[in-house]
């Protein structure tokens, strides 16, 4: 009776893609429905862990469904690392750029003549001189802070998918 329904569970799962079309996925197109997906591929698969002559095929398969999530996580981990690592160098940047954008303002340049407290004549030959607006070094950082904090939520859920799997690897 429990082979039968197995059966016929795989049989719908294979005619709509099932669960396990979750796994082929690559990690950067998971939704959250697919990691639901995966987990009760998982655990679907240690629920069939016990003694018998499918033992063998159901630890095999569960064994390769591990180490793909294990690959998902792994690259989900990199593409964060890089992203981390592209805003740090960005920041850095910008930050160097204010500084010197600041440290021309304060002294004066003697190529820059003020014609009223908004306007300003810049001799486009200066390598010194300002190359972004206010408002154009404004949206970057706008930009940085919104890719910092989604930085952050990919970060937390990658937390909770390895508590997830230390979890169910100790059950």
């Amino acid at each position: 009776m429990q082979q039968g329904r197995e059966e016929k569970l795989e049989e719908e799962e294979e005619g709509d893609g099932g669960p396990e079309k979750a796994l082929e996925k690559s990690p950067f197109q998971l939704t959250a429905g697919d990691v639901y997906d995966i987990s009760s591929v998982v655990g679907r698969d240690l629920l069939q862990l016990s003694a018998g002559p499918q033992l063998p095929a159901a630890l095999s398969r569960l064994q390769f469904r591990i180490v793909r999530v294990l690959e998902m996580l792994e690259a989900l981990v990199s593409e964060s690392s890089l992203v981390e690592e592209q805003l740090r160098m960005e920041r850095d940047s910008l930050r160097l750029e204010l500084q010197a954008l600041r440290a021309e303002g304060a002294r004066g340049s003697a190529q820059q003549l003020s014609l009223g407290p908004d306007k300003m004549v810049i001799d486009l030959t200066d390598p010194n001189r300002p190359r972004f607006t206010l408002q154009e070094l404004r949206d970057v950082l706008q930009e940085r802070n919104q890719l910092k904090a989604q930085l952050l939520v990919v970060q937390e859920e990658l937390q909770c998918y390895k508590r997830y799997i230390v979890k169910s690897a100790k059950n």
